[in-house]
């Protein structure tokens, strides 16, 4: 079972691995390879355990790492790294600028950049749904949001696929280094931009999170720094992800993109099909604070769990027909944006960019179609994240650009 965990067979389509996992028992427990732990696949047991307090969150890197000191300082501040209170505390202030009431606001900034993307590729008559739309388009708004200057943008695709292979599976010693090369950048970077928002506030979320209220609850320098940094990474990938493999999906699945066509309002159940059927985000880990029992397997205090979204919302004891796409399925309980009290901030700005980006993508260019056989995938086991994905279309089949 261990030969097929990161070979290109598994990169290219991972849900036949996890269905053998997941056969022999839906907590597995790997021994073998570079990250031994229990691998959970089950959908009630990954829900379980998410629920459960007593499994922790730690950074990728151990406290006992020597190097990588500016990487490991970074995620030791992370709110996606930190545990009750201090998680309660970082998410209470981040999460203002969260809400859907917020996120609603961007609704006509959204619009117009998915129009000037979508005008823009009928200048160049080609269109990479990865570089040329869902990579702009999540970058232009978590640059709105932070309040990053536009000029800055054409770095972040660079510095946000660096720092998302530092806290995946697959790092190498030269992945965690020209990551801490960028996170020591990004310190910098970030500390200027604070201290400008200190003397000229605008309205965004660096601005909100450096004046504070100046209690024991606002977050530190380093903390500002380090949530910046995880929205960078956190506000591309999750978006960019979600957009580029609904597209694939609709194109793999044609009776699913008709009705799609057909059925514009159906896109808010779509949306939820698509974070079910390939979901963004492909794990998550934990760490046991205590020896626990799950589903009579008993977990020793300090062992890794490997909790697999994607296994989990693909699991039939859940979901009929997991393996079928369908736009319809309806109640969706997917884990994709996790659950409990790491049930991920972005969650509505992932899904809002979605429900707006999809419909004008398909009304704009109804008759799309792959232009190559061969799909690539990133060589990332967290994250279901296509390379690109190049479309072909033709100049007379545009529509109200």
């Amino acid at each position: 079972m261990t030969r097929f965990f990161m070979t290109e067979e598994f990169f290219h389509n991972p849900y036949p691995f996890y269905e053998e996992m997941r056969r022999v028992s839906p907590l597995y427990y790997m021994s073998s390879g570079k990250y031994p732990g229990w691998y959970v696949t089950g959908y009630q047991e990954v829900l379980d355990i998410l629920k459960d307090v007593r499994f922790h969150n730690r950074t990728p890197l151990p406290s006992t790492t020597s190097k990588y000191e500016g990487l490991k300082n970074s995620q030791n501040h992370m709110m996606l790294f930190k545990n009750p209170p201090d998680h309660a505390r970082l998410r209470s202030l981040v999460g203002q600028a969260f809400t859907p009431k917020e996120m609603a606001k961007y609704r006509s900034f959204i619009e117009e950049t998915v129009h000037q993307l979508l005008h823009d590729s009928k200048k160049t008559g080609t269109l990479d749904i990865v570089t040329d739309f869902a990579f702009p388009l999540a970058s232009l708004l978590i640059a709105k949001i932070l309040g990053i200057p536009d000029k800055d943008r054409h770095a972040f695709r660079e510095w946000a696929i660096i720092l998302l292979q530092s806290i995946d599976l697959t790092r190498t010693r030269y992945a965690l280094a020209e990551a801490n090369d960028t996170v020591i950048h990004l310190s910098v970077y970030f500390k200027e931009l604070i201290q400008e928002r200190k003397q000229h506030p605008q309205d965004d979320l660096i601005s909100l999170l450096s004046l504070g209220d100046s209690t024991e609850k606002s977050l530190t320098e380093e903390e500002i720094i380090a949530t910046c940094i995880l929205l960078l990474i956190a506000g591309h990938e999750t978006t960019v992800n979600l957009i580029s493999n609904s597209i694939l999906a609709l194109l793999n699945h044609p009776q699913q993109l008709i009705l799609m066509k057909e059925n514009p309002s159906r896109v808010d159940t779509a949306v939820e099909e698509f974070l079910r059927f390939e979901s963004p985000t492909q794990m998550t880990a934990r760490v046991a604070s205590e020896d626990i029992e799950i589903d009579q397997h008993a977990i020793r205090k300090g062992e890794q769990i490997y909790l697999l979204l994607g296994a989990a919302n693909r699991d039939p004891k859940k979901f009929a027909n997991p393996n079928q796409l369908d736009i319809t399925r309806s109640p969706n309980p997917h884990l994709a944006f996790g659950y409990g009290h790491h049930f991920c901030l972005g969650s509505n700005l992932a899904r809002l960019e979605a429900q707006m980006a999809i419909p004008a993508l398909l009304q704009v260019l109804p008759y799309l179609q792959l232009n190559s056989s061969t799909v690539s995938w990133r060589k990332l086991v967290g994250f279901r994240s296509l390379k690109n994905l190049p479309l072909n279309w033709s100049v007379h089949q545009l529509i109200n650009v």
